[in-house]
């Protein structure tokens, strides 16, 4: 069949590898003109997400591009520690940047997919033979199923079920990333400074920064209007933030966001599928790589197993990963809880808490459960 996958981030080249691997003729339609690179480590946990990577023939070449764990660090206006995450527990079995990752999925997928970058999805029709798709350039061609894997503001989510309204939840916080100059992180990991409902860290050669805030009305296609309200939210702020928002207006890779959660009780209608982020996205802190890779994996698996019939394959796919997806998923409620406590109060909590070794076996164990409470068919 040929099938559009909107997105080459993770989901969208992780399905089509398999789609390829199954004889189907995958098309990845991407907005950017090119894959990002660089970007925040990723991780995967567990031998859930390990086997998947093993079954795609992957994980060496993540190997060889992996950052052996990231430290997390969290220190005081001078540098001083005042909280760590060790990089055992926090890099999982295998931690790369996502720009690393993406790349390796895509040269995997390469053979057999078709790439479209600089382009996305305008218009699209379902109907009974298949889907009439309309792209921002004006191409028009039919795909006998389209699959949105272009994250939490996904555009075929819109077109298929609705406003984003309707289905993203705002979890009170913004995280923003960019990459600056390796000299101004530490080589071993993540550091990161708090003051009360702000975070801002720097490690590897990018940032992360994280504050509180109700849900902000601003253009997100905008990358300056983001910027400004950056510059106004970390004005005062110490430490090193001056220095790495010098850097902001330059970098290439600028990225920010709300911190939300995807609430769709569907992942498919005629024709449209989601998977990744757009059908069970958390922005971060709710294992949304492991479960894309994992989605891909079983939604591919079952298309090929019901013989390319969708209407078979689509319903098997949502019961089979469902609840285990919106299980992972429940992590990324406290994220910005976590990085960017309300009060100084709250601050110095999180601190003691983590600083105790029980706590953290705790709290890995956990997200350890998560990533591994699925049991999936061997399709190959």
């Amino acid at each position: 069949m040929d099938i559009l996958i909107s997105g080459a981030s993770i989901a969208g080249p992780a399905l089509a590898y398999w789609l390829g691997r199954y004889g189907h003729r995958p098309t990845i339609v991407e907005v950017a003109p090119a894959l990002r690179t660089g970007g925040s480590a990723v991780d995967f946990r567990g031998p859930l997400h390990m086997g998947v990577l093993r079954k795609m023939g992957i994980v060496e070449a993540l190997q060889a591009v992996e950052t052996h764990g990231t430290v997390m660090r969290f220190v005081d206006a001078d540098g001083a520690k005042l909280m760590e995450w060790p990089a055992e527990l926090a890099g999982g079995d295998l931690e790369v940047k996502r720009g690393d990752l993406s790349r390796v999925l895509c040269d995997a997928a390469g053979d057999t997919t078709e790439y479209l970058f600089g382009d996305r999805i305008a218009a699209m029709t379902d109907n009974a033979s298949g889907v009439e798709v309309t792209f921002a350039s004006g191409l028009r061609r039919r795909f006998d199923l389209v699959i949105g894997a272009d994250g939490v503001h996904s555009a075929v989510r819109r077109f298929t079920f609705g406003p984003e309204e309707q289905f993203v939840k705002h979890l009170g916080y913004y995280v923003a990333g960019w990459d600056v100059p390796d000299s101004l992180g530490l080589s071993d990991g993540i550091v990161m400074h708090n003051t009360p409902g702000r975070m801002a860290g720097v490690g590897r050669g990018a940032t992360t920064f994280c504050f509180r805030s109700p849900k902000l009305a601003y253009d997100r296609h905008d990358p300056s209007a983001a910027r400004n309200i950056l510059r106004e939210r970390y004005a005062g702020m110490g430490w090193l933030t001056p220095e790495l928002l010098s850097y902001v207006d330059t970098a290439d890779n600028f990225w920010f966001d709300q911190i939300c959660r995807v609430d769709n009780p569907a992942w498919t209608r005629g024709r449209v599928a989601l998977v990744g982020d757009a059908a069970c996205g958390a922005t971060i802190g709710g294992q949304g790589n492991g479960t894309a890779i994992v989605s891909a994996y079983v939604l591919a698996g079952e298309l090929a197993a019901a013989g390319g019939d969708h209407t078979v394959a689509f319903p098997r796919y949502e019961q089979r990963i469902g609840k285990f997806a919106r299980g992972t998923q429940k992590g990324g409620d406290t994220t910005g809880m976590f990085l960017a406590p309300k009060t100084a109060t709250g601050i110095r909590a999180r601190n003691w808490l983590n600083n105790r070794r029980w706590f953290l076996d705790m709290t890995f164990k956990i997200a350890g459960d998560r990533s591994t409470n699925l049991a999936l068919p061997d399709y190959v």
